[in-house]
């Protein structure tokens, strides 16, 4: 059985990465899903969360989406994100600035939508924050 397979993450906005890897970790909907070579064929929503790449000599690449789909097919893995970034352009003290604001928000609520669109903030940047919180573990800084 091949240890690799092909992977492709795209935004709307652009191809982020196209290429053999040995490992793609995303996070589901239900959870983190590690897909290997040989996977079961899927289809399933991603969340706003890291997306971790081992790539076949072992680099490690990780890269924040904002959603969308994963798909795997026999000889392809394919990510659909609605955004997606490296991981290491993003910024962390916007990112914990987001967080404090959008807790900020949720404690002073003055209607159910504010509540709401405080809630998505606070889960994006929550997600930002623990993408870096894996680049850092990729590159062995803790």
């Amino acid at each position: 059985m091949a240890k690799s397979f092909h992977c492709e993450i795209v935004s709307a906005e652009q191809s982020i990465f196209s290429g053999e890897v040995d490992q793609l970790v995303a996070a589901g909907m239900m959870g983190d899903l590690g897909i290997m070579a040989g996977h079961t064929p899927l289809l399933t929503e991603l969340k706003p969360g890291p997306l971790r790449v081992l790539g076949e000599s072992g680099d490690e690449q990780v890269y924040y989406v904002n959603g969308g789909f994963l798909e795997v097919q026999p000889d392809l893995v394919s990510v659909l994100a609605d955004s997606a970034v490296r991981a290491r352009d993003l910024d962390e003290a916007e990112a914990e600035a987001a967080r404090q604001e959008a807790q900020r928000e949720l404690n002073e609520q003055k209607s159910e939508l504010d509540y709401s669109r405080a809630a998505a903030e606070l889960a994006e940047a929550v997600a930002k924050l623990r993408t870096l919180d894996q680049l850092r573990r990729a590159s062995g800084k803790r």
